[in-house]
């Protein structure tokens, strides 16, 4: 008896379209789903929102602590919902939910974040105690605010784009329809 016929090769020769240069958790996630606009104010959005919440978890003591912890409960709660909107928009799980949706919830969402965040910004500027802890928090809530807002109107412009995209056909098609046959 040969060894070949008791023995069989246990290593894999050929390692498979999966190793490469976008392997592992890497090739789970896709940038390209958002313009570039939209990709750098969701960045930002996630980068200020953390520092303004770790500048505020930095302050040691407060007076008039109500404002500090409703900055905190909302630049915690930005930040992990810009989070979370994010990694819907890069994964695979984009394409397993309807994208009206996620664009929708999206629309809202970031609405409602940069008015709260503002709010709370506002807030916090009225209640904190001038430590240098608390102005880079307020520094970093307001701009975050600003960007979450200005995320907003960009997806304003963008369905307002689509809904006059979609007029302008439609009349497209309706002159087509009442023109004369024999013309």
């Amino acid at each position: 008896m040969e060894n070949g016929a008791v023995y069989s090769p246990t290593t894999e020769e050929d390692p498979g379209p999966a190793r490469g240069p976008r392997s592992g958790l890497a090739a789970y996630f896709f940038m390209g789903r958002l313009p570039l606009l939209r990709r750098v104010l969701k960045g930002l959005q996630l980068l200020l929102s953390l520092l303004a919440f770790i500048c505020e978890e930095v302050v040691s003591q407060c007076t008039l602590c109500g404002g500090l912890y409703f900055f905190e409960f909302v630049s915690c709660s930005a930040f992990l919902l810009s989070l979370l909107i994010l990694i819907v928009y890069c994964t695979p799980f984009y394409e397993r939910v309807d994208t009206t949706k996620v664009k929708s919830s999206d629309f809202y969402i970031t609405l409602g974040t940069g008015c709260v965040f503002l709010l709370a910004s506002i807030i916090f500027v009225s209640t904190h105690d001038r430590t240098s802890a608390e102005i880079a928090a307020i520094v970093f809530g307001f701009i975050a605010s600003f960007m979450f807002l200005l995320d907003f109107v960009t997806m304003l412009y963008e369905k307002r784009q689509e809904s006059q995209l979609r007029k302008s056909e439609n009349t497209t098609r309706a002159e087509a329809l009442t023109e004369p046959l024999n013309a």
